[in-house]
Parts: structure tokens; C-alpha cells; sequence
């Protein structure tokens, strides 16, 4: 088996006395779609915002392509080609779409100035061709006009514009539409043919099966469940989900 992309040991994460993360190990390989699952407070969003170099952990260790990484931060993950879609969208209201899509990565031309033109073409490429929402008009939209769906999708444009080796998603489809849900859901099928990981954080298990290679779940900061598709099914994953691994255990002992 190939190296993994990513590989995480043994990592925790305490906030003063309550631990939200504890000894989580996994790995997510090159061209890999990865399900985070888990009810809420889990630690999804936090094991997340750790893998995305915006938040440290308490404990643990990261490997990318096999070679340790001293300190995994924001610098460190962009540099790598990590993006990330965070379950609040991180996005001034007061800006247009378009420069919250390339906010701090703007196209300039040698004497500084902004590309408007050219970051306008590509902001409209990506919400056309990825999200497909409706309703957005302009790229040239303040972000203030949008609905929470249509926020949603900039975001998510966002991420894939800059991604190139991990996109990792948050509950990306919470406020899509079933239209849009699906064109992201096809999309992320679409990465794994370019060879760019995806870690889809969804509670919606029937998403998460019919798109993910592999389903982790967690549970109170544990991983109690790593398993492929092919070794598991939506009802395990449900039972693991909902009463953690007591639930797991009566799923396969066949009185869940």
C-alpha cells in the first residue's frame, strides 16, 4: 500500500480540564474520499480545524507523504495544498464574492494592482461549475445579499479554487439545496479521479455512503469505527453514530 497523504497519531486536544479529543489515529491516502461521522460534540469540528493548521493540538503527531511535520499550522497546511470548508463560512459581509474567494490570495499584476477582471471570470467559473446555485447574479454581489445557501456555495468556490492535494468539508451541505448538494457531492467523485483527498464531515449518512471510501466515526473525542465502504453499511454506520460504540457492538451482535 502507498504512503498515506495524511496520517495522524495519537492526537488529543484539551480545552482546561474537559479533553475533546483523545489518541485519535487514522491516515487518508492520496485520492482518498474520507466520511468524518459522529453526533455533536463528538470533536469533528475540532479534530478539523486541527488538520486545517488553524487550531493546535494538546498532543499528538502528523506525517504528510510519510515525512514528519514539526508543527502543523495555517502556513504549513496552505503550503501543502490543504483547503478547508468550515461549518461558519468565514466570510465579510461587507465584500463581493469575489474578493472573499480570493481574500489574502488576490491576483495582482506587477505593480500590485488587483486583476478585478480575471478574478471576476474565475469566481463565476467556480460557482457555475462546482455549486451550482441558484440566485447569484454577480460575482460582484456583496456577500450581505446573499441567502445562507448562496453564502454556503462562495465558500465552498473558495476552497476548490485553492485546493490541490486535501479539500476538507464541514457540514458543506447544511444550508444547500438537493440540487446543489448533488452537484458537490459529484464533484468531490470527480477529485478522487484528479488525485486530491477529500474529508467530507456530514451528518447526513446516506451522503457520506454514497461518495466516501472510507467512514470514520467519532465519539465523545474517540474514533471508535474506521472501516471501507465495502466493509460496512449506512444501518452500522447509524448505530455507531447514534449510541456510540455500545451501538456498534449491538449492530453486530444483531440487536440494534
Amino acid at each position: 500500500m502507498s504512503e498515506a497523504l495524511l496520517r495522524i497519531e495519537g492526537v488529543s486536544k484539551k480545552y482546561g480540564p474537559n479533553t475533546v479529543l483523545n489518541d485519535v489515529s487514522f491516515e487518508i491516502g492520496e485520492g482518498e474520499v474520507v466520511g468524518l461521522l459522529g453526533d455533536n460534540g463528538a470533536g469533528k469540528s475540532t479534530l478539523v480545524k486541527i488538520m486545517s493548521g488553524v487550531v493546535d493540538s494538546t498532543a499528538g503527531d502528523f506525517y504528510w507523504d510519510g515525512q514528519k511535520i514539526d508543527k502543523m499550522n495555517r502556513n504549513v497546511t496552505e503550503r501543502l495544498g490543504v483547503e478547508t470548508i468550515f461549518q461558519d463560512s468565514a466570510l465579510v459581509p461587507q465584500m463581493t464574492i469575489t474578493r472573499n474567494i480570493f481574500m489574502g490570495r488576490e491576483v495582482t499584476n506587477r505593480f500590485g494592482f488587483m486583476k478585478m477582471k480575471e478574478m471576476d471570470a474565475v469566481a463565476a467559473d467556480v460557482l457555475d461549475s462546482v455549486v451550482t446555485i441558484e440566485g447569484i447574479k454577480s460575482p460582484k454581489q456583496l456577500v450581505s445579499s446573499l441567502s445562507g445557501g448562496q453564502a454556503q456555495a462562495v465558500a465552498i468556490a473558495r476552497a476548490v479554487h485553492f485546493k490541490r492535494s486535501l479539500l476538507i468539508l464541514d457540514e458543506p451541505t447544511s444550508a444547500l439545496a438537493v440540487r446543489a448538494t448533488e452537484a458537490l457531492l459529484g464533484y468531490l467523485t470527480q477529485l478522487k479521479g484528479e488525485g486530491v483527498s477529500s474529508v467530507l464531515v456530514t451528518h447526513n449518512l446516506h451522503h457520506a455512503f454514497q461518495v466516501c471510501d472510507r467512514h470514520i466515526v467519532m465519539n465523545h473525542g474517540k474514533k471508535i469505527m474506521d472501516a471501507r465502504r465495502e466493509d460496512t453499511s449506512v444501518e452500522e454506520l447509524t448505530a455507531a453514530v447514534v449510541e456510540g460504540a455500545v451501538g456498534l457492538a449491538r449492530f453486530r451482535a444483531g440487536t440494534f
